[in-house]
């Protein structure tokens, strides 16, 4: 399982951006934070051309299965939609992982039995 953001645990850090300026600004460890696809696809597609790793805020099974093909690395999402995503990305073999936006320790152990990919703290995102 994924863990990032725990302070035991070394992780980059998410950087949310909202212009190509952002992105170019990002340091090479940051993963860049994409807002929903419908908002953010060109940056996405920036992001693909350019090799620069990047996830994508997802509500919906479409946007999931867009963000999987232009290349993002992590999906971030609510507990219910990465209940309904993880099944679908584990049988398609997405390379993108997803993980769920967490506030507490105590949810790890619960996700994990969901079996889903990873979790990601709010404080890993800036």
């Amino acid at each position: 399982m994924i863990i990032i953001g725990h302070p035991w645990i070394e992780s980059n850090r998410f950087l949310k951006v909202f212009s190509i300026k952002d992105i170019e600004k990002s340091q090479p460890s940051d993963i860049v934070l994409l807002e929903p696809l419908v908002d953010s696809h060109n940056h996405a597609i920036h992001c693909k051309n350019n090799n620069i790793p990047f996830a994508v805020l997802v509500s919906t099974l479409e946007d999931a299965l867009f963000a999987n093909s232009l290349g993002a690395k992590y999906i971030i999402c609510e507990e219910e939609d990465a209940l309904m995503i993880q099944p679908i990305a584990t049988e398609y073999l997405f390379d993108t992982r997803i993980l769920v936006l967490i506030h507490s320790e105590k949810e790890i152990s619960k996700i994990a039995r969901a079996n889903v990919d990873g979790v990601i703290f709010s404080e890993a995102i800036s």
